[in-house]
């Protein structure tokens, strides 16, 4: 437990700061997209690796055999190798720091900022999205493999690494959709997409069943479920990045860190509930329900996603009114 409380926290940690240098980094809206769909892209080409890293390692043990956990210590030597090699990146300087810290904007750093930006309208309503985004990524991705075990009758080994289409779909989905949302505005993709992965669902699902068999069955003898409900990741891909992007590049790099801070809060708690949820009504209900109730939270997430497109249109609004008084005022 004090190996995953501190995996979780160091993750937390990273990911602020590396959300807040794609902001440096990034020349517009439409860059700010592309480039953060091409790191959750290669985000999801890390967690595929490792669901067939862990089913190497599961291989064809005993349940009761605690061998399999020996790949935590390759796990360990890939982390000390990052750590090494962020240590070598040159960074930038963030723009406008010194301004911050000679008073300017005093709200900018620490956890007292992070939740004065929670009661803007429209970084409520994103917190919001964010929340019920991760609990439907979650809820699939963490219980897939189980869905694969009992409801398709795989084996363990062949339920983990079916489930790695799943990460698979998402790293294909985040590679291109940068290159998408370069061209197109963020909000009738994303609709189209939650479109599409219910459709998906409400396909996949009529075909999924119990399976007789000794888990002797091979990639190509699996049922048409256990492909296409993994393929939901090709459609929730854009999502995630795409909202963050739009809120991100919305506001100063300034304000990047403590904003990245409430994007890993309330995605620690959406991933926390959905997975939950997912298992509790899967424990009592079975599996076929836990992945229809999916769609609860899917046609939840096209009105926060109306919602945000609304409250982000009256911020540029009000930030070009007051870029304006500015203006006025110096030029007076």
């Amino acid at each position: 437990q004090l190996l995953f409380l501190a995996t979780g926290a160091s993750f937390a940690l990273v990911k602020v700061t590396t959300y807040a240098t794609i902001g440096l980094l990034s020349r517009d809206g439409r860059d700010h997209q592309f480039r953060m769909n091409l790191l959750e892209g290669v985000f999801m080409l890390g967690v595929l690796s490792a669901y067939w890293l862990f089913g190497y390692f599961i291989g064809a043990r005993a349940s009761d055999d605690p061998g399999w956990m020996d790949v935590y210590y390759l796990l360990g030597t890939v982390t000390l190798a990052s750590g090494v090699l962020i240590a070598l990146l040159p960074f930038p300087e963030p723009h406008g720091a010194a301004g911050a810290a000679g008073g300017e904007m005093p709200e900018a750093a620490g956890f007292l900022a992070m939740l004065r930006l929670a009661l803007r309208p429209a970084v409520a309503v994103f917190v919001l999205t964010v929340f019920l985004y991760v609990l439907i990524e979650q809820g699939v991705g963490t219980w897939l493999p189980t869905f694969n075990r009992e409801v398709l009758a795989l084996d363990p080994r062949l339920s983990v690494e079916m489930t790695s289409i799943f990460a698979a779909c998402l790293a294909l989905g985040r590679l291109g959709a940068g290159v998408l949302l370069r061209r197109l505005a963020w909000y009738p993709v994303l609709v189209a997409a939650l479109v599409a992965m219910a459709a998906l669902i409400m396909i996949a699902l009529p075909l999924a069943r119990a399976l007789p068999h000794d888990g002797g069955l091979q990639i190509l003898g699996l049922p048409a479920a256990a492909f296409l409900l993994p393929m939901v990741g090709l459609f929730m891909a854009p999502i995630y990045p795409a909202i963050n992007s739009a809120l991100l590049s919305a506001y100063p790099p300034r304000l990047h860190a403590p904003m990245t801070g409430l994007i890993v809060v309330f995605s620690a708690l959406g991933g926390t509930t959905g997975s939950l949820i997912t298992g509790f009504v899967f424990a009592h209900l079975g599996g076929i329900h836990a992945f229809f109730g999916i769609l609860v939270p899917i046609a939840l997430m096209v009105a926060a996603l109306r919602l945000l497109r609304a409250s982000l249109a009256r911020q540029e609004a009000l930030e070009e009114t007051t870029d304006d008084g500015r203006t006025g005022a110096n030029r007076t």
